[in-house]
């Protein structure tokens, strides 16, 4: 079945040619796309087969001819996105080409909410696959963006947070901060996202903490009280005032109790743990002393 599937790819994509080389007395006819529908034939035909890196040309080439027809933007992406799920399997570099195409056609047409959704794929690949925190980072901001344009102002919080983690790990705290602030200010009048502020809260004064700037530190865990009037009788604000005080008083026992004990009760995960780390190096270094 699997040989007989690749076959009948190679001969669709054969038809696709013919098609592509015929010539009407009538004048130019709707050949691309006829081709391009073959060659999308010839794409499944190729994944029935198993042959992905062949798939994922196939959908290509169909999503070139979608776009030398000039009328079928959305098939493109379309084509292109189907593209890139056969590359993912084999090569994500080529599946983020692939999408990075489709962005193009989406932003073309107005269809921000699809360009979104391509650049969020983008920054998943960048940040698993391959490895690439700065393109991640990039391409999360620009999912971020694009569902703002949208009018989807959750989705577009969401990619922001990710965003805010990523720059955190880069050690941009500033560009950190701003985002953990701004979705938190999001999200001080919704009943539903109220419960997530002091999550924000911790990771934005966990950021703080990590440029250094005690007295702006202490500003913004304030701020965060006025924000949110129930958020200094939570446990995670409890961790960053002691954490600060460790900082101010540069003790690293208390900065190891003060830790310890949020995490008896509420698990560090790997971020706030590397951010943690970093912090607690300032408090150990011989300028605290």
């Amino acid at each position: 079945m699997v040989g007989g599937s690749e076959q009948q790819a190679k001969d669709l994509i054969a038809q696709a040619q013919k098609k592509l080389n015929s010539w009407s007395f009538f004048g130019p006819s709707n050949k691309y796309e006829d081709a391009a529908e073959i060659y999308e034939k010839a794409g499944n035909m190729f994944k029935l087969a198993q042959q992905w890196t062949q798939a994922g040309d196939a959908f290509t080439e169909a999503a070139k001819l979608y776009q030398r027809g000039g009328s079928a933007k959305f098939e493109g992406s379309r084509a292109y996105e189907s593209a890139a799920k056969c590359y993912k399997r084999q090569d994500p570099a080529g599946a983020v080409q692939a999408l990075k195409e489709a962005i193009a056609l989406d932003q073309d047409g107005g269809n921000f909410r699809a360009a979104a959704r391509h650049y969020q794929e983008v920054a998943e690949l960048y940040e698993g696959e391959l490895d690439n925190a700065k393109g991640a980072y990039e391409a999360y901001g620009q999912a971020s963006d694009l569902f703002l344009a949208d009018d989807s102002p959750a989705l577009a919080n969401k990619c922001m947070l990710k965003v805010a983690q990523i720059a955190a790990e880069l050690e941009m705290y500033e560009v950190a901060i701003e985002k953990f602030e701004r979705v938190a200010a999001a999200s001080v009048d919704d009943a539903l996202l109220k419960w997530s502020l002091k999550e924000y809260f911790l990771k934005a004064g966990l950021c703080h903490l990590c440029t250094g700037d005690m007295v702006r530190t202490h500003q913004a865990l304030n701020s965060y009280c006025s924000m949110d009037m129930s958020f200094e009788t939570t446990r995670e604000y409890t961790l960053l005032k002691g954490v600060a005080e460790s900082v101010d008083n540069g003790d690293v026992d208390q900065f190891t109790h003060v830790v310890k004990d949020y995490d008896k009760l509420t698990r560090l995960d790997s971020w706030k743990t590397a951010i943690l780390l970093k912090i607690k190096k300032t408090v150990d270094s011989d300028d605290l002393r």
